[in-house]
């Protein structure tokens, strides 16, 4: 499995997680902490050539 699978597969975890937050403070942090798994994807298929620059920034 790729790299960015995996951080693909946390950020999906962590927005099962917000939609199960019992107060907005947590949904909030674990929607900050999907966003970050999902940047982290970005950037890991860029690294390994999968994407080019242009694509990361759209």
């Amino acid at each position: 499995m790729k790299q960015s699978q995996h951080f693909l597969d946390n950020a999906e975890n962590c927005a099962q997680l917000a939609e199960r937050a019992d107060d907005e403070p947590t949904y909030n942090r674990f929607k900050r902490m999907e966003a970050a798994w999902r940047a982290l994807a970005i950037e890991q298929d860029w690294l390994d050539g999968e994407t080019s620059p242009a694509q990361t920034a759209a």
